[in-house]
């Protein structure tokens, strides 16, 4: 009894962590248009915010396993959480002095620090309890995961991208006086959410600093990676990973921009039930959209692309407890691929809304791929869950290539390519599936 009271005490102590790093990981996106302006970026040159933030999965995750079987899982989440601390801190020289290597090195710290937590967390909820069990709660972990980045694009919408930004040209005719208010307003909107992060996240590192986990994963360094990689279903898990992490981030970071290009704006403003649910949705953060520009306002609908995966990750933890963890992956990696061809098939609310239903059948594929890739792997799981969360480096590779095929031939052929994502994952659902109906 006093066994299942700790690792439930743990499980919620972990799934705060799940919520922490999605939360910042969709803040980032709000950050994306605004830097966009701000520089004067292309839509290619913009994306390198989640090439540095999610090229540092590939760098550390590797080296994030290594320290955690040297100082063991606690000590390695308080060092995670730390480092994502001082990242945050590093937005405030970042914004104060416009320099955009500054965001890139802030980014990429505040990355590993999430690194490190991902190695740790993910392998550690799939073990608390039954193997049977362990896509059931790592699903149910990643709702809260889902939970925060629910919350985080009407957090950006209203504190990062409420107020219009100035070209270049713009800045440069306005007054000495007037340009320094100016500059200081900008910086302001980036630095007190990144503040206010970096001491939540402190108190956070304490709480851990004080608790006691139980010792379920092996700390020492036991098995290699060349072990590993001979692990073929792992394999296939690590690509599975990359994909589905790449095409997800993909229509996150481009969604604002996406509707921009529709001309979503005026269609919205006319429809008195759309804008009430946008004002709605802005009220409970204590903000009003009066005033607010065009990219706020679409801001606030991104919220349901992430909500979706939330509600999806809730449903999905009863469903796979009830049917193979493989078909369900598949089933919903087909509907995501439907929904974005009635999206680019389509023009105004239909391609809006069918697009921002993918985020539905998100929901449970990061947690299921990760706990199918590392069944039956045994004392190899902590190398494996290092490379699972190296492949989160998708999130930086597919974003750049769709942001240059954006730039190239538009968001309609751009988003046709994130198809063929979600056609790796029906493929490596379905092979699952098979698997586990011939064992």
């Amino acid at each position: 009894m006093n066994q299942h009271k700790s690792y439930r005490s743990s499980f919620i102590l972990l799934t705060t962590l799940f919520f922490l790093w999605g939360f910042i990981t969709v803040l980032v996106d709000s950050l994306v248009p605004r830097l966009r302006e701000l520089f004067t970026l292309s839509y290619a040159q913009a994306i390198m915010v989640q090439f540095a933030f999610f090229g540092a999965y590939f760098v550390l995750s590797v080296p994030a396993s290594y320290i955690l079987s040297k100082i063991g899982y606690k000590k390695g989440i308080i060092l995670g959480l730390l480092t994502m601390a001082l990242g945050c801190l590093l937005f405030y020289p970042a914004a104060s002095y416009r320099v955009f290597g500054i965001f890139i090195l802030a980014y990429f710290i505040l990355a590993g620090g999430i690194t490190i937590l991902q190695v740790a967390a993910n392998p550690f909820v799939a073990v608390l309890g039954s193997e049977e069990g362990a896509s059931s709660r790592l699903n149910l972990s990643q709702a809260f995961n889902s939970l925060g980045t629910a919350i985080a694009p009407a957090v950006g919408a209203l504190f990062i991208l409420s107020d219009t930004i100035k070209t270049e040209t713009e800045i440069t005719s306005l007054s000495g006086e007037a340009r320094e208010l100016y500059l200081a307003s900008e910086a302001s909107a980036v630095q007190k959410p990144f503040l206010g992060l970096a001491v939540f996240i402190i108190l956070i590192a304490g709480i851990f600093f004080f608790a006691k986990l139980p010792k379920l994963i092996s700390e020492t360094n036991t098995g290699t990676y060349s072990q590993a990689f001979k692990q073929k279903n792992l394999m296939l898990g690590v690509l599975g990973i990359f994909f589905y992490v790449g095409a997800e981030v993909s229509i996150g970071s481009f969604l604002v921009n996406y509707f921009q290009d529709m001309n979503m704006v005026p269609l919205i403003r006319e429809n008195s039930t759309l804008m009430h649910i946008a004002d709605t949705v802005a009220k409970l953060f204590f903000k009003s959209l009066d005033g607010a520009d065009d990219k706020a306002l679409l801001g606030i609908f991104v919220i349901f692309y992430w909500s979706g995966a939330m509600i999806g990750r809730f449903v999905g933890s009863y469903l796979t407890k009830i049917m193979k963890p493989g078909k369900v992956l598949g089933i919903f990696a087909s509907i995501a691929i439907a929904l974005i061809v009635i999206s680019i098939s389509t023009t105004g609310l239909i391609s809006m809304w069918s697009i921002l239903a993918v985020g539905l059948f998100n929901s449970i594929m990061f947690p299921t791929i990760f706990t199918l890739a590392i069944d039956g792997i045994g004392e190899l799981k902590p190398k494996g869950s290092g490379l699972l969360c190296m492949a989160i480096v998708g999130g930086a590779i597919i974003p750049l290539v769709c942001g240059n095929l954006i730039d190239v031939l538009g968001f309609k052929l751009a988003f046709l390519f994130i198809t063929g994502c979600y056609g790796y994952i029906l493929y490596y659902g379905f092979i699952n599936s098979k698997k586990q109906v011939e064992i």
